[in-house]
């Protein structure tokens, strides 16, 4: 039951948070007021930071937490988005062009809220492959806030990245299995998730108005 009351308090946050990203749409996160981080701490702070402030992310790595509880995933699987994440970000610093990125970041939370509110199985090898495509996309977003950083700053805002990506999948994993034996939870928190890309992505699309 503890579990499930966990869960339940996720889903009160996750509908809460799919209201503001209705009401306003995607938009580039900063840490430090919009200024690339200069030191090793700035670096740090703003890679832990990140993806918690920033929703799309956020909601896609409760995604992965979720599939893998649910799924009964090793916990080894979600590395491939922490890894992919890192190539991401190495590849915007590079300054390789990834056409439509917020787009694409928001149908990787889409699809992956989709999967799981409609109880859709998929092979493991298929969970790895949506992983490790959406830590790319979602690296090359995240890869924003950090260009032109110098390389002790950037190396930080890798380590913090990697860190509470670890954290939240490793929380939001351990609460999804507690509630295995009830598919409704994670339905509706996959509903949430998907609602929240959905709501990112007609922010893109749809002219501001």
């Amino acid at each position: 039951m503890g579990g499930r009351k966990l869960l339940a308090l996720g889903l009160t946050g996750l509908a809460i948070v799919l209201t503001l990203a209705a009401a306003s749409p995607a938009e580039a996160h900063h840490l430090m007021g919009g200024r690339t981080p200069s030191t090793f701490m700035e670096g740090l702070l703003s890679g832990l930071g990140h993806p918690v402030i920033g929703l799309d992310h956020l909601a896609f790595i409760v995604a992965i937490g979720v599939a893998v509880g649910v799924a009964g995933l090793s916990l080894a699987i979600p590395t491939l988005f922490i890894v992919g994440s890192a190539i991401g970000v190495a590849i915007h610093v590079r300054g390789i062009t990834l056409p439509a990125a917020e787009i694409l970041v928001a149908l990787t939370v889409l699809a992956a809220g989709a999967l799981i509110a409609f109880g859709r199985a998929m092979q493991t090898s298929g969970w790895a492959v949506l992983f490790a495509v959406g830590g790319l996309i979602h690296g090359y977003a995240f890869g924003e806030s950090i260009y032109g950083a110098e390389p002790s700053p950037l190396a930080a805002y890798l380590v913090g990245l990697a860190i509470i990506q670890a954290v939240l999948v490793t929380a939001v994993a351990a609460v999804a299995r507690r509630s295995r034996t009830s598919g409704l939870e994670p339905r509706l928190a996959g509903a949430a998730i998907a609602g929240i890309g959905l709501a990112i992505l007609a922010g893109q699309l749809l002219p501001a108005g």
